[in-house]
C-alpha cells in the first residue's frame, strides 16, 4: 500500500474508527457512517499527507431491497498525489439526509442538488437545496408526495395522468 492510502486509512481510523475499506487495483474505497463524513472530508482536504483538493462527483445507489436502502458515493481526487479516493456512505430510507459538503468543496453544490432531485436524499446546511432537473411541482398526482425518478420504486413507464409520454411505436403497433 502506498503512502497516500496509508495516510487516508490513518485519518479514517482516528475520525471514523468503525470504518471499513476495500482496495482494488490500488484504488481505495472507504465505507463510513454518515455522522463522520463532514469531519473526515475536512481533514482529507486539509491534511498535508492527503490534500484532496477535488470533489469530482457525488452519486447515489438505490439498493431497494437492502438495509440501508441508499448509498452515497463520493468521488475524490488529489492533484498533489495524483490519486483518487471513493467514500461510500450508507443512508437510511426513513431518514435520507446527510451533512452537505459545500463548505469544503464548492463543486458539491450541483452534485448534491442533482442527488436530491433524483433520489430525495437531503443535504443538511446546503445553501440552495432545490430541484435541479425536475420541476418543483413534480409530485404524485394522487398523493401529492414528491417523486424521485432514479429510485427503484419509481414507475418504469412514468406517472399516469402526469406529463404525456412520447409516442412508443413498439407498444402502439406502429412498427412495421
Amino acid at each position: 500500500m502506498d503512502d497516500f492510502n496509508s495516510s487516508v486509512l490513518s485519518l479514517a481510523q482516528i475520525i471514523a474508527p468503525d470504518f471499513e475499506h476495500k482496495v482494488h487495483n490500488d484504488l481505495l474505497t472507504l465505507i463510513i457512517k454518515p455522522n463522520y463524513l463532514l469531519q473526515l472530508a475536512t481533514e482529507l482536504k486539509e491534511n498535508e499527507n492527503t490534500k484532496i483538493d477535488m470533489l469530482l462527483d457525488i452519486t447515489a445507489i438505490d439498493w431497494y431491497n437492502k438495509k440501508p436502502r441508499f448509498e452515497l458515493v463520493y468521488n475524490l481526487y488529489t492533484n498533489k498525489f495524483k490519486k483518487r479516493l471513493f467514500i461510500k456512505v450508507p443512508i437510511s430510507e426513513y431518514e435520507p439526509e446527510i451533512q452537505s459538503l459545500t463548505s469544503i468543496w464548492e463543486s458539491a453544490n450541483w452534485y448534491e442538488r442533482e442527488t436530491y432531485d433524483m433520489y430525495g436524499i437531503k443535504f443538511l446546511n446546503h445553501p440552495n437545496l432545490r430541484r435541479f432537473y425536475m420541476p418543483e411541482d413534480f409530485v404524485d398526482p394522487h398523493t401529492g408526495e414528491p417523486l424521485y425518478p432514479l429510485r427503484k420504486d419509481f414507475p418504469l413507464m412514468g406517472i399516469p395522468d402526469s406529463l404525456p409520454l412520447p409516442p412508443y411505436p413498439e407498444r402502439d403497433g406502429e412498427v412495421r
